[in-house]
């Protein structure tokens, strides 16, 4: 019992950790119907298995015997704990004090997690409600904090060597919000968060315009426009949730492959629904999101950034029980083709799938790049070619499925040098589809004629033979064209042989320059 009057005193002093920013401002808290931090931390996590570290960081202050006579604790709290029994790092600013500004032992904190998820090589969450730098504080900056590339480098090294999450539960600011960006996985719930790097003050005496923090950075900007975030929640559980699905199909680090489950589904599962599921007519469109459950295991996929670069559908999956990453074009929204935000949306899929080792199966309906004046003016050809880059750097296995259109130089968006390639009755492809193509190739011979549209559909019909795909697997332009029905047998085959594949290439990725 020597030590008896110490421990007691440890013990007082995470008592008082645990009352966060005290009683009358976690009221406020609850009232704003947000969890607080450590709620939060305790919903995501496995029960008991959050181990705190720095609960005992603060703002102290002693009398003149030395004695302890107030201490604030830090205003963030951060550990390790498991996720269906697999070690993360998380933690998050405390908005209960100070608004989770990044200052003093708070933001020692969050900058520790990343050093700790790096050297530990485990996941790395953010369960991110802070406010950023203060001008208060700025003083105390001069010679502490480090800047510029010496504080971002630790950023990048993170996301090439293990799985990052970033979630916005309410207000975030200034650096936060930069980690919102430093992320594989970002979400924000629903009428709570707002992201911003500079808020409505900030905005209003820089620029002179006033703004809400919603019309500044709500959900409709940031999952809607900008592509900040991948996923929206509809509340704390949700987001939680979403969080818990999303590092379920990744590694912990890139040294280990994907982690495999037994399988629930049927490998020779044939739905009988794939045979008609393409319409004959090319001007009518279909559900590429039930074309992908098909394929994959029944109620696996997961959707990432559902509502931006909505031309193109990417999300994660299990094939046989093994992770895999899933694109497909959508063609209910632009007729699936290639735009800007499309575009970069395809290199953040692809850069995921390559670092952490996910095959990637594609079902490509490409049309082609976006055409006309806004589609020039948001630059996208120059952000298509980096898409194309991005795939054709990737170094793990893909297969391709070309369920109807693979038209242009955007048609190489859904395979790299590897891929295998299958196309089904209803697949077609070429420089051009068969309409703009006549329309270009024959424009003058069409005006001239005297019934321009008679003309216009006897040339459009002369080459409608084009659009058959039985002479391109007769000159192995493709290595099969298979019964739709049989597209989740041959996933799964595929999966299978590209384990072998997987297992010996695992580590970091290098990433080339692109244009």
């Amino acid at each position: 019992m020597v030590w008896q009057a110490e421990v007691d005193e440890i013990d007082r002093r995470r008592e008082n950790a645990r009352g966060l920013g005290g009683e009358e401002s976690v009221a406020r808290h609850h009232a704003a119907g947000k969890l607080t931090v450590r709620e939060r931390l305790g919903r995501l996590l496995d029960p008991d298995s959050f181990r705190e570290m720095g609960v005992l960081a603060g703002a102290a202050e002693y009398d003149e015997t030395g004695a302890l006579t107030r201490i604030t604790p830090s205003n963030s709290v951060a550990g390790t704990g498991t996720i269906a029994g697999r070690y993360v790092v998380a933690g998050g600013e405390d908005f209960t004090i100070r608004g989770g500004a990044s200052d003093g032992g708070g933001s020692a904190k969050m900058y520790y997690l990343e050093h700790l998820a790096r050297q530990k090589r485990l996941p790395l969450v953010r369960l991110i409600e802070g406010a950023g730098g203060s001008v208060r504080t700025n003083a105390r900056n001069h010679s502490g904090q480090a800047i510029g590339g010496a504080a971002i480098s630790p950023y990048v090294d993170l996301l090439g060597m293990v799985p990052v999450v970033s979630a916005a539960m309410g207000s975030v600011a200034g650096l936060p919000a930069a980690r919102m960006a430093f992320a594989h996985f970002s979400i924000m719930v629903r009428d709570q968060a707002v992201i911003f790097a500079g808020g409505p003050p900030v905005v209003e005496r820089a620029l002179g315009i006033r703004v809400t923090k919603e019309e500044l950075g709500g959900v409709e900007i940031h999952a809607y426009r900008s592509g900040l975030v991948d996923n929206v929640a509809e509340n704390e559980e949700d987001c939680l949730s979403q969080i818990r699905r999303f590092l379920s199909y990744l590694p912990a680090n890139v040294w280990e492959a994907p982690p495999f489950c037994d399988p629930a589904d049927d490998p020779q599962r044939s739905d009988e629904e794939l045979l008609s599921i393409i319409p004959r007519s090319r001007r009518r469109t279909y559900d590429a999101r039930k074309l992908v459950r098909h394929v994959v295991d029944i109620d696996s996929f997961f959707e990432l950034s559902p509502f931006y670069g909505r031309s193109l559908i990417t999300g994660l999956a299990r094939v046989d029980g093994h992770p895999v990453g899933v694109m497909a074009n959508n063609p209910s929204h632009v007729g699936g083709s290639m735009d800007g935000p499309a575009s970069d949306k395809l290199i953040r899929f692809v850069d995921l799938c390559d670092t952490f080792h996910l095959p990637v199966v594609s079902f490509e309906d490409e049309p082609g790049y976006m055409v006309g004046p806004a589609a020039e003016a948001e630059g996208t050809l120059r952000r298509g070619v980096r898409a194309l880059c991005a795939v054709m750097q990737t170094t793990v296995p893909w297969i391709t499925f070309i369920v109807r259109r693979a038209y242009g130089v955007a048609a190489g968006a859904h395979l790299n040098s590897l891929s295998l390639k299958y196309a089904w009755p209803s697949g077609e492809w070429g420089s051009i589809p068969v309409e703009g193509g006549v329309a270009a190739a024959y424009r003058r011979e069409i005006d001239s004629a005297p019934d321009p549209e008679a003309r216009r559909r006897e040339l459009e019909a002369k080459h409608d033979k084009d659009r058959n795909p039985f002479p391109r697997a007769e000159a192995f332009g493709l290595h099969d064209l298979i019964d739709p029905r049989d597209t989740r047998p041959v996933t799964v085959d595929f999966v299978r042989m590209s384990r072998p594949a997987i297992q010996t290439a695992l580590g970091p990725r290098s990433r080339m320059m692109r244009p």
